[in-house]
């Protein structure tokens, strides 16, 4: 994985993106979708009927599995991924997440409902305050906080049913945001001593 998204699975933020995403492709309200901690990385998605059965998608941690699906869809082709060696001894364990220790999620909940450029702004905020990040420009507990003031900020400028316009300039505003509120908790610059 490359460094964006090992920094996303870190903050969660991977798991806040596709909860919005699950929203949209799915026409489910945030409140119908569950985001559960899975160590072993083996079950990358469930799904519960209404009479109790849960269908689950399991596989090895491997990208070149989704990938190659989503380049043959609809066929299923030979992969060249990992396979699940279901002989091999293993066990599943979920835990619900830890707010507190994961922001994103709530944040994605939040995002959800409020719908329109919402999805577009967390997400324009995350990348940039990943860079600031891997740029050593803020510590690694800043990139949820200052998400989150972004989402918050643009709850007056928040635009149902956007154009692709609409979108991009909400993007390049919360970039900008993101920008300017790491520049508000950066001191004053010290005066140079005159001599």
């Amino acid at each position: 994985m490359g460094h964006k998204i090992t920094i996303d699975s870190a903050t969660m933020f991977n798991k806040a993106l596709e909860l919005i995403e699950a929203c949209w492709l799915f026409d489910l309200p945030p409140e119908k979708i569950e985001v559960v901690i899975h160590p072993e990385s083996v079950i990358h998605s469930m799904v519960e009927f209404v009479d109790g059965s849960v269908i689950a998608q399991l596989s090895p941690p491997d990208m070149r599995t989704p990938i190659q699906f989503a380049l043959t869809h609809p066929e299923r082709r030979p992969g060249r991924g990992r396979r699940l060696n279901l002989r091999d001894r293993f066990a599943l364990h979920f835990e619900p997440p830890d707010p507190a220790r994961f922001p994103a999620l709530r944040l994605a909940y939040d995002v959800a409902r409020m719908g329109g450029t919402a999805g577009a702004v967390l997400n324009a905020a995350n990348e940039a305050a990943v860079a600031a990040f891997t740029a050593r420009e803020i510590p690694f507990g800043e990139i949820s906080r200052l998400v989150e003031i972004t989402i918050a900020r643009h709850r007056d400028g928040l635009q149902q049913n956007p154009s692709l316009s609409d979108l991009l300039d909400a993007d390049r505003w919360a970039r900008d945001t993101v920008r300017g509120a790491i520049g508000e908790r950066r001191p004053p610059p010290k005066p140079l001593a005159s001599k």
